[in-house]
């Protein structure tokens, strides 16, 4: 599977576990906000090295017109694209409407999208939908549009990928195709093998320091 979490303070992180990772992530001591998406693997790509990338606020990738600005998580959109290499092919917008504006976004035929609202109320065809609901779109045509018709800034995520097409079996973090493959990969994290080597004597500071008091100190 692959971990995409993105928070208000402006950074992303994106995760392809690939055959196997152990992390630990606590939120920081200011107030956040923070989205996490899990993305699927096909099956070819399940035991590949895992792989690490991020963008910092300075370095993310922003696309602005005529009052939308979007933070270019994957993908592309307004002409811009992201760094960010996915295995699987996703697009990931953070968007800003000013009051008035509208963003009309290309979407390959056939991929699944959904947007999340963040803030303000955007509306989709003629229903107006406020913060805190996500919007399941269609996978026929070739884009999607979302305006803002409301007097403050709306913002939302706009998700989108391809189907992969294949069985999905998931067990608390493991997604894999078959039980077969499932059970599989509990033997491998139990006896530290196929990517978990590392596993046997791996201990997070940061959840050791949370646990004591003394993370924030």
């Amino acid at each position: 599977a692959v971990v995409s979490t993105q928070s208000t303070g402006g950074g992303m992180q994106w995760m392809t576990a690939g055959r196997g990772v152990i992390h630990s992530e606590i939120p920081g001591k200011e107030e956040c906000r923070g989205l996490q998406l899990w993305v699927n693997l096909k099956s070819e790509y399940k035991m590949v090295e895992p792989v690490y990338q991020e963008a910092t606020k300075e370095t993310m990738v922003v696309a602005e017109e005529g009052g939308v600005r979007v933070k270019v998580l994957a993908g592309e959109a307004l002409g811009k694209r992201s760094e960010l290499r996915t295995r699987t092919p996703t697009h990931y917008l953070d968007v800003e409407l000013q009051p008035g504006a509208e963003l009309t976004q290309p979407i390959p035929e056939g991929w699944t999208t959904f947007a999340y609202t963040l803030g303000g109320e955007v509306v989709v065809g003629e229903q107006s939908i406020s913060a805190h609901h996500t919007i399941e779109f269609e996978r026929e045509g070739a884009s999607v549009t979302i305006s803002n018709a409301g007097s403050t800034v709306a913002r939302f995520v706009l998700i989108s990928g391809k189907p992969i097409g294949e069985p999905v079996v998931q067990r608390g973090p493991f997604v894999m195709n078959t039980q077969e493959e499932i059970q599989q990969t509990f033997e491998d994290y139990r006896e530290h093998k196929n990517g978990f080597e590392n596993a046997r004597n791996w201990k997070s500071d940061i959840g050791q320091k949370f646990l004591s008091g003394t993370l924030w100190k």
